[in-house]
């Protein structure tokens, strides 16, 4: 899940030189999981700087098997702020983020099995620097966010986010080795929660196979993510339209 997440996020600039916003909606399978995740994405710009966001949907039975209902769903949405893009500190925006969302899940180790539980609200804030090639084909935004969590009562934990911060890198890579409509995108996060180090990663790889349709897929990289220790690996396949 996730998605991104930023899923693509600020990769999306690669194509700030052609267009000032995009939305794509992209349909995934999860093979490990074994069910169908939607992702609607969406980056826009405009004078006063950026506005990216996406809204995932799982689709899934407390069992695993494919549902015709949505499951799980989670929301994030960021506007970083540049008010100065034609001075030297253009690179340098100011960000405002917000996620948040819920699931159903057959085993749930902090609220027990077969029951719905909520990403907890995350509100963020801070700064992204924007590294780019001249013809901006490839991209690197990093952030530095001050991170900070609404917890449920049932959820007090001392010491549960020691460090409040999360460390973001997002790239795009566009006509990848010099193969015209072959897109290499993604993102990793850093942050604490409930005294943890917390990682997640989605790298993607997607060729345009005309004007609006794109196959690929992405991996989901994560430690300690989501209720679950340790490292796992969720490789799913997935095509993209782009509106």
């Amino acid at each position: 899940m996730f998605k991104k997440l930023f899923i693509a996020a600020f990769a999306l600039l690669a194509m700030a030189s052609a267009a000032n916003a995009q939305t794509n909606f992209q349909t995934f399978w999860d093979f490990k999981r074994a069910h169908v995740t939607t992702t609607l994405e969406g980056f826009h710009m405009d004078n006063w700087g950026n506005t990216f966001f996406f809204i995932d949907y799982d689709y899934k039975n407390l069992d695993g098997k494919l549902n015709v209902s949505p499951s799980n769903t989670y929301f994030e949405i960021a506007r970083c702020l540049n008010f100065w893009q034609n001075s030297k500190l253009a690179p340098l925006s100011l960000q405002l983020e917000y996620n948040g969302g819920f699931g159903l899940a057959a085993v749930a180790p902090v609220y027990g099995t077969g029951a719905a539980f909520p990403v907890n609200n995350a509100f963020l804030a801070g700064v992204d620097y924007f590294l780019h090639s001249n013809d901006f084909k490839n991209t690197l935004n990093l952030k530095l966010l001050y991170k900070y969590f609404t917890y449920g009562a049932t959820e007090t934990r001392p010491n549960q986010n020691k460090i409040p911060l999360q460390f973001t890198a997002v790239w795009g890579c566009q006509d990848l080795f010099g193969a015209p409509g072959l897109r290499f995108s993604g993102f990793a996060d850093v942050w604490t929660e409930f005294g943890n180090v917390v990682f997640l990663s989605e790298p993607q790889i997607w060729y345009q196979l005309f004007d609006h349709f794109n196959i690929g897929g992405e991996v989901e990289l994560s430690y300690n993510f989501a209720g679950m220790s340790g490292f796992q690996v969720y490789p799913c396949l997935g095509t993209k339209w782009v509106f």
